[in-house]
C-alpha cells in the first residue's frame, strides 16, 4: 500500500502519476511521499485506501445536517477522468442505517485504518461545489480517540467553506480548550474567488511543535503546542483523512438552502502524504 519516493527525483515522480500535476508545494528534499491515491484508475475508489462512513446518520452527524451519507453508490462517488467526485444530490432516499427518509444524499469517504499518520504533509487538490446550502470539507479526525470523544482528540479542519461565501476557504483547529460550543474557537479563512471553478491545493503540514494551513503556496493559519495538556494539544496522536459534501446544517445552512442548484460535486485530483524521514 505504501510507497517511498524521493520529492528530488522528477523522473520517479513522473512515473508515479499518470498525468502532470501543477502547482504543487511539495517539492521539498526534507519529505518523500508515503501515501497517495491519483484516482487514474476504476470507477470507484480504491478499498485498499477508502472506506465509506455512514453511521452518524442516526443522529445527523451533530450538526443538523440534511444529507444520508452513502456507500459506494454512483449517484453520489465515483471516479471519471482522473477524477474522485464527490457528489451531493436532492432525492428522496431511505437510508438502510437509520431506517430514516432524507431529502439530500452525498458521500463521506475516509482513510481510517488504510492511512492513518502521526504528523506529515497532507496534500489536496480540488475543485469545490457552489451554491447556497452546501459545505465542502477536507479534514482530518483522530483515528484511536485516546483523549476521548469530540472534541477532546482534535479534529484538524485543512479545508471548509460554505455555499454562502463563495469566496471564502476556512481553516480550523478544534481541542477540548478551543472549539465553537464554548466560543474559543481557533479558525482563520482567506480569500479565493475561484475556488469553485479551478482547482486548488489544500495542505497541511503537521509536527509536534504547530501544524500550518496553506492553499497553494501561501499559508493563512497556524496552530501552536502551548506545551501544557492534552486539552490544547491532543494532536500528538495518529489521525485520518475525510473528504465530504454536508448539506446545510448549523453553519452551511446558515443562510438557507437554494433548492434549485443541485447536484453538487466536489472534484479531487489527488491525496498525497508526506512524511520527514
Amino acid at each position: 500500500m505504501k510507497q517511498l519516493l524521493l520529492l528530488f527525483s522528477p523522473i520517479l515522480l513522473f512515473i508515479s502519476c499518470e498525468k502532470p500535476k501543477e502547482n504543487s508545494t511539495t517539492q521539498a528534499t526534507e519529505y518523500s511521499l508515503v501515501w497517495s491515491d491519483e484516482f487514474n484508475e476504476g470507477t470507484m475508489p480504491d478499498t485498499s485506501k477508502w472506506s465509506y462512513d455512514i453511521e452518524g446518520n442516526k443522529w445527523q452527524w451533530g450538526n443538523q445536517e440534511l444529507q444520508a451519507y452513502t456507500k459506494a453508490r454512483p449517484n453520489n462517488i465515483k471516479i471519471s477522468e482522473g477524477n474522485l467526485i464527490i457528489t451531493a444530490e436532492k432525492e428522496e432516499f431511505l437510508d438502510p442505517v437509520s431506517n430514516k427518509k432524507f431529502d439530500y444524499t452525498s458521500t463521506r469517504l475516509i482513510s481510517k485504518g488504510k492511512g492513518d499518520w502521526l504528523y506529515g504533509k497532507f496534500v489536496v487538490r480540488a475543485k469545490l461545489p457552489s451554491g447556497r446550502g452546501t459545505w465542502p470539507a477536507i479534514w482530518m479526525l483522530p483515528t484511536d480517540w485516546e483523549y476521548g470523544d469530540w472534541p477532546k482528540s482534535g479534529e484538524i479542519d485543512i479545508m471548509e467553506h460554505v455555499g454562502y461565501e463563495k469566496d471564502s476557504i476556512y481553516a480550523s483547529a478544534h481541542t477540548e480548550a478551543y472549539h465553537h460550543s464554548i466560543g474559543t474557537n481557533k479558525t482563520k479563512s482567506i480569500a479565493i474567488t475561484d475556488a469553485e471553478s479551478n482547482f486548488h491545493e489544500y495542505i497541511v503540514e503537521w509536527g509536534p511543535e504547530e501544524y500550518s494551513v496553506y492553499v497553494d503556496d501561501q499559508k493563512y493559519f497556524t496552530f501552536k503546542n502551548e506545551h501544557k495538556t492534552y486539552k490544547q494539544w491532543p494532536f500528538d496522536k495518529r489521525f485520518h483523512l475525510l473528504l465530504n459534501i454536508a448539506v446545510g446544517g448549523m453553519w452551511g445552512g446558515m443562510k438557507g438552502i437554494d433548492e434549485n442548484i443541485w447536484p453538487q460535486s466536489m472534484y479531487i485530483d489527488y491525496v498525497r502524504v508526506y512524511q520527514k524521514q
